[in-house]
């Protein structure tokens, strides 16, 4: 993707705050074209300010007719942290207050039962040929389930590579997630043996650089081709769908949540495994960990007591707290 040229009154600035936020690990992939937005409006209407104003800011982060909530707030804050990095610069700059706008209604994730699983992975298995994709009915089974049994975002799943899965010790390395790192990730030996027998079928002359999971044509599966699909597999499995969710993403929350819960149910030690929780799923900030302390609280009450033992100052709110969305 090519990169925006800036013409409004702080192109350098720009491109400079750009290049401080992705050596510092974000991938800022999206963010240039929101700023390239901000940089037209700002060389339109204010082009020989030395000072970026409230009147500039709030006039450009008003809210549009049918924008939603959370596209809204994501534009208000890329501007809210290029005012924030023009006055640690020396440049005068109105700075946004956090949580000027509201955020809307927060997503509560839908967390699959036991038999909900059980009936979807049933629906799975059944997935037919399609000659366009020959290797879907293989690919849709054991792609879901990894989700779940490991606790992938789904594009880190789908973005595997055949030399990303090392079958032999059963470890998956992610290349490139959120952030822009990378981890080991290691599976449980179920998943592990499942992989063996689809790779064996999929993948007889393996090529490393290959997609583990493959798509149309050898690429890696779209996030729109996934969720039809997931779609698919909810409706024949009868969970209802609405227009928030379930979503594919709620496989990492039911990953979470009921590993807490076999932790909690067997006494483990959870001020030992909660850290090493938030360095498998590569949280940032153990704020975002939390979110799954307090869901589980909140799903599974009988050990509710348990959780607060360990982290009494996080289970009893569930409002204004941060929430893993990728």
């Amino acid at each position: 993707m090519a990169e925006p040229t800036f013409t409004g009154p702080f192109p350098k600035e720009m491109e400079n705050f750009i290049s401080l936020k992705r050596s510092v690990g974000y991938k800022y992939n999206t963010e240039p074209g929101i700023l390239k937005r901000f940089d037209s409006y700002l060389a339109a209407k204010y082009p020989d300010v030395a000072a970026l104003s409230r009147e500039a800011v709030t006039g450009w982060c008003a809210r549009t007719m049918h924008e939603s909530a959370a596209n809204h707030c994501s534009r208000a804050s890329v501007v809210r942290q290029f005012s924030k990095y023009l006055d640690s610069i020396g440049i005068s700059a109105w700075i946004l207050p956090k949580n000027y706008y509201p955020a809307g209604q927060q997503y509560v994730p839908h967390i699959y039962t036991p038999e909900e699983l059980r009936r979807f992975f049933a629906e799975t298995d059944k997935c037919r040929l399609c000659p366009e994709v020959p290797y879907r009915n293989l690919v849709m089974p054991e792609f879901f389930r990894l989700l779940l049994s490991c606790g992938l975002r789904c594009s880190e799943a789908r973005l595997l590579t055949v030399r990303d899965v090392d079958l032999h010790q059963g470890i998956l390395t992610v290349r490139d997630s959120k952030n822009h790192n990378s981890r080991l990730v290691p599976m449980p030996e179920s998943m592990t043996l499942r992989l063996r027998r689809y790779a064996g079928e999929v993948h007889p002359f393996p090529e490393p650089s290959g997609y583990f999971f493959p798509g149309y044509g050898g690429k890696p599966m779209t996030l729109g081709n996934i969720y039809k699909n997931f779609r698919r597999f909810l409706w024949k499995a009868g969970i209802p769908h609405t227009g928030d969710g379930p979503r594919v993403h709620d496989f990492r929350h039911a990953y979470c949540i009921y590993r807490l819960k076999q932790w909690a149910q067997q006494n483990r030690d959870l001020m030992v495994l909660i850290p090493m929780m938030r360095t498998y799923l590569w949280h940032q900030t153990f704020h975002e960990t939390a979110y799954y302390l307090r869901w589980t609280a909140d799903v599974f009450p009988d050990i509710r007591v348990k959780l607060e033992k360990c982290y009494q100052d996080i289970i009893p709110e569930m409002e204004g707290t941060a929430r893993e969305t990728d």
